[in-house]
């Protein structure tokens, strides 16, 4: 039965961690597409992109420096989320990303918006809201075991002291 328990224990965690490195793969190859398609442009910020109400601080950086704020964001941060490298970092970043994006472009439809994609009236925040709450479970759990922090966080000295005091106290 402790065998069963241990196994059990075991698969859980495995579960766990695939599940948070699948919502990394996915808001990732998001934000980097997002960002690619910024930066591809050229750095200059579409005529659209020009007549959105940022947010403070935002309001006073300009369109083009906002455009390549955001382009450059999505593609470092999305790039260390899939990676799994500073992940809370990361995830951190992109929802703060994501508020801006709903703030200044998906917030069209108001809080009718929050089921909406996109409709004839303007854009919802649907998407960006299942994104948000992706990046929050990586925010909240971490990266999870196949992430570059957590072989970072095996190989440090610190983590194999510990080790070796589990090993040699049971």
């Amino acid at each position: 039965m402790n065998l069963l328990f241990i196994w059990g224990e075991k698969a859980q965690t495995h579960m766990r961690d695939l599940g948070l490195l699948g919502l990394r793969i996915w808001a990732a190859q998001e934000f980097l597409f997002a960002g690619w398609t910024k930066l591809s442009a050229g750095g200059s910020a579409p005529a659209w992109f020009a007549g959105l109400d940022f947010p403070f601080p935002h309001q006073f950086l300009g369109v083009q420096l906002n455009w390549l704020a955001a382009g450059i964001g999505e593609v470092v941060l999305g790039f260390l989320l899939l990676l799994g490298y500073k992940g809370r970092f990361a995830a951190l970043g992109l929802i703060y990303i994501t508020y801006v994006a709903v703030y200044t472009v998906h917030f069209n439809l108001g809080w009718a918006g929050w089921r909406a994609i996109e409709t004839d009236e303007g854009l919802g925040f649907k998407v960006p809201l299942m994104l948000g709450l992706m990046l929050f479970a990586v925010l909240t759990q971490g990266p999870g075991r196949f992430s570059l922090d957590a072989a970072q966080a095996s190989m440090s000295p610190k983590s194999n002291q510990g080790a070796s005091k589990r090993v040699s106290s049971t």
